[in-house]
């Protein structure tokens, strides 16, 4: 039987101050929603939007990492997986599921303390800002001189510098 792969990637804005809580055991899981907007053209060539909004949990040092940077309006890079949990609503009898996202991988985007009121940022110009951890191994910087050429063919992996 073969084995079923799922991975998420989406950039969007926090919905609401995320928040954490604790399990029976001790661990740590913060929850928060994150709106991602996509802009295209309608069938008679207006521009139109839409919006998606996902559910999103963080476990343990990552998910405290969030919730201590991230508040209402912050841009976020989320990498994930998708879970879905299913469970009998206790009020109406009836069965009930839900799809989340569950955090892998994360990065701040742009400046700022998060308001989306236009309030003062910690930097003036727009940046990713990868969040504070420690005892992590930095990624090397990427040269784009390192990357090789386009020639139309394949390119090895081990032209690719790691």
């Amino acid at each position: 039987m073969a084995r079923g792969f799922s991975k998420v990637i989406i950039m969007g804005n926090v919905v609401r101050d995320p928040e954490t809580r604790s399990t029976s055991t001790g661990n740590s899981i913060t929850s928060f929603s994150v709106a991602v907007n996509r802009s295209y053209r309608g069938s008679d060539g207006s521009s139109k939007e839409d919006v998606s909004f996902f559910e999103c949990s963080a476990w343990g040092k990552m998910g405290e990492t969030i919730a201590q940077y991230a508040k209402k309006g912050s841009g976020i890079l989320i990498s994930g997986r998708l879970s879905q949990t299913s469970w009998d609503d206790k009020n109406s009898g009836q069965k009930r599921s839900r799809v989340e996202i569950v955090v892998e991988d994360f990065n701040f985007i742009g400046g700022g303390n998060g308001s989306s009121d236009g309030g003062s940022s910690r930097s003036s110009k727009k940046s990713t800002k990868s969040a504070p951890t420690e005892g992590v191994d930095e990624e090397p910087e990427i040269v784009p001189d390192d990357i090789p050429e386009d020639d139309g063919g394949e390119v090895s992996l081990d032209e690719i510098p790691f």
